[in-house]
């Protein structure tokens, strides 16, 4: 009798480990998608990027809390350009918490909805709240780029300034900074950004253009 109890009980808990082992995992799929698309696999990608985007809202069906499913959620919409739907999301998911990272992913998406005046708020948000974040670097950058397409370029270049110090492998990142430094006469500053992004990219292009143009 007790050997059939144990062999019951051993069934049981090798069925639940099998069951957690396929619950499909919204990060691993997200994270999966973000792999291929590095690796040019657009297609692809946006398949698990859809598939972690399911497995998110049936997470908050069953919990709408789950902050967790709520930024993964976010940030899977705005790799498949559904920027408005993110917003949607990110909105409802602060109403639950003040995360950082749901922060960042409203900016970025009210960003590429060109509601600049939004994302630059929510951008300052990120920052003020998470100054050592994963994604302040890139929080700065959109705010140069910001500042840039409002002409504000004293503005950009100090923004693009700690983008760079932050994050300094990112070509287009100093050639934007150099264009930001170009616009306001800063040729001396111009130029290091330009020999910065044609060091990381020597067929940049525009790079060496403007570089050309500082040092007429």
């Amino acid at each position: 009798m007790k050997r059939s109890i144990l062999a019951v009980f051993c069934v049981v808990i090798a069925v639940s480990a099998f069951f957690a082992q396929e619950k499909p995992d919204a990060l691993k799929l997200y994270r999966h998608g973000r792999d291929l698309e590095a690796a040019g696999r657009v297609e692809d990608a946006k398949v698990s990027y859809g598939e972690a985007i399911e497995v998110c809202k049936q997470e908050l069906t069953e919990n709408p809390k789950n902050i967790e499913a709520s930024t993964i959620y976010g940030w899977a919409l705005v790799r498949t350009a559904r920027y408005q739907e993110a917003v949607g999301v990110c909105v409802e998911a602060l109403k639950v918490s003040p995360d950082a990272r749901i922060v960042e992913t409203l900016a970025e998406s009210y960003f590429y909805l060109s509601n600049y005046k939004e994302s630059l708020k929510y951008m300052e948000k990120y920052v003020d709240a998470a100054p050592r974040g994963e994604r302040v670097s890139t929080a700065y950058f959109f705010m140069g780029e910001i500042y840039r397409l409002s002409k504000q370029f004293n503005r950009a270049d100090i923004a693009y300034s700690a983008a760079v110090h932050l994050e300094p492998s990112i070509s287009l990142w100093w050639f934007r900074l150099g264009g930001a430094r170009e616009n306001v006469g800063d040729k001396k500053g111009a130029q290091d950004a330009y020999q910065r992004a044609i060091k990381l990219r020597p067929d940049y292009k525009e790079a060496t253009d403007g570089l050309n143009r500082v040092r007429a």
